[in-house]
């Protein structure tokens, strides 16, 4: 599976003086299973829209996102399905990404038995139960009747993780996924994410301003301002030789972790 998006652009019109808001300008961006490609810039730079945008949830206002070729914005209702399963989102707030009324068990396997992925209770119940503990929340029992108030923030983002996993994705799409976690517990779901990734094959788009977070997990960089691409390449290359001055900014502010 491939994941691209061409030459795509979004633009917005203000409410208050009618100018158009150019938030992205003709991206073009690659994503495969098994790669992790980070997205970084500055706040404002159009790293979130870009990541709505390979979701589905908004439309380009130029170019196109397709998957194998094949233009997201032309399928039909079954295909925009299959490719919402195989495209899942992680994003920055988990909190108000889980209902808080709804226990664990009952968040991620809606989300199975609406696609389809389970036929009884007790296969939806074994399927939450086994994403909970790959992503590293074993056991499961301790888990799944639990409500999002009950768990620590970190956790939190590993169900979200786990509720995008239980659909068998190809890739994620994950916007400041680890950006409200303190070091420690940041790290712990980094941990899990690269892990996914070896085992499963699982791709993903890791849209982030946390340089330090892309040196230790990306395998390629692409680096937004001002809602376009200035820059891209294996991340080794973005952070050892940045041939665009706005790269080089980014990079000698950032603090340096061991």
């Amino acid at each position: 599976m491939q994941l691209e998006a061409l030459d795509v652009s979004k633009t917005f019109r203000s409410r208050r003086t009618s100018a158009p808001v150019h938030a992205v300008r003709n991206a073009t961006l690659t994503a495969r299973p098994g790669q992790f490609v980070a997205i970084v810039g500055e706040s404002g730079s159009g790293k979130s829209t870009l990541a709505r945008i390979l979701l589905d949830l908004l439309e380009p206002t130029e170019g196109s996102v397709r998957v194998d070729g094949q233009e997201v914005g032309s399928m039909d209702r079954a295909g925009k399905r299959v490719y919402r399963r195989n495209v899942q989102a992680v994003l920055q707030d988990p909190a108000g990404s889980l209902n808080p009324r709804k226990r664990v068990s009952r968040a991620i396997g809606e989300v199975i038995r609406l696609h389809g992925m389970a036929r009884t209770p007790a296969e939806t119940r074994r399927r939450v139960a086994e994403v909970l503990e790959l992503v590293g929340m074993a056991p499961a029992a301790d888990y799944l009747d639990r409500f999002p108030h009950e768990l620590s923030g970190g956790q939190r983002q590993r169900v979200l993780i786990a509720r995008a996993i239980a659909l068998d994705p190809r890739i994620i799409v994950a916007d400041e996924a680890v950006s409200a976690l303190d070091a420690s517990v940041k790290a712990g779901v980094l941990a899990v994410m690269a892990d996914l990734k070896d085992r499963l094959g699982v791709g993903y788009v890791f849209i982030t301003h946390d340089l330090p977070v892309v040196a230790k997990v990306a395998d390629h960089v692409y680096v937004m301002r001002h809602g376009q691409i200035v820059e891209h390449g294996p991340k080794d290359q973005i952070f050892s030789e940045p041939s665009h001055p706005y790269t080089r900014e980014l990079l000698a502010a950032a603090p340096v972790l061991p």
